[in-house]
């Protein structure tokens, strides 16, 4: 029987894009973002090692949980030698961002309680946001939706009504 040929551990990007289900271009953007590397064969073409597999697989779960790339980016740059992540690296980081989901939750729930009421946006278009930001007093605390920010509309009233 003859001998088998050992299998190359690299892949060509239209292989990772296969396998990971991402265009090639997203491959290309990662690398270009420095959140993937690649390998260049004797013609120049992209080739990736087996291992990035699991690092797009860990860049994708990051964004699904509403990381940035420049988080994303800093949690890989963490790893010893920009190894690929493990399950055990996997749970260092996500236990890491617990409190930034924690909050991603609170203001999506806030969000969602107080979406057919006033956001607080300031544009006193509505006769109603006229009750909940007389004066556009909430412009006092920043740009934005102030209320779904965290900001009180019953503390920009009371503003609102203390004499000058």
């Amino acid at each position: 029987m003859p001998a088998k040929a050992t299998e190359d551990p690299n892949m060509p990007i239209g292989e990772l894009a296969k396998r990971s289900g991402l265009a090639a271009s997203a491959l290309r953007f990662y690398e270009q973002q420095g959140l993937l590397g690649s390998l260049r064969n004797a013609a120049g073409r992209r080739h990736y090692r087996r291992s990035d597999l699991r690092r797009v697989a860990f860049i994708r779960a990051a964004q699904t949980v509403g990381l940035s790339l420049d988080q994303i980016k800093a949690a890989l740059a963490s790893l010893p030698d920009g190894r690929t992540p493990t399950p055990a690296d996997w749970e260092r980081l996500s236990l890491s961002w617990r409190p930034l989901l924690d909050q991603k939750i609170q203001a999506l729930t806030q969000l969602r309680d107080q979406l057919s009421a006033c956001i607080g946006c300031g544009c006193l278009s509505l006769k109603k946001c006229a009750l909940y930001n007389p004066n556009d007093g909430a412009a006092q605390y920043g740009s934005g939706a102030r209320y779904l920010l965290g900001d009180k509309a019953s503390a920009v009233m009371a503003e609102q009504a203390k004499p000058d």
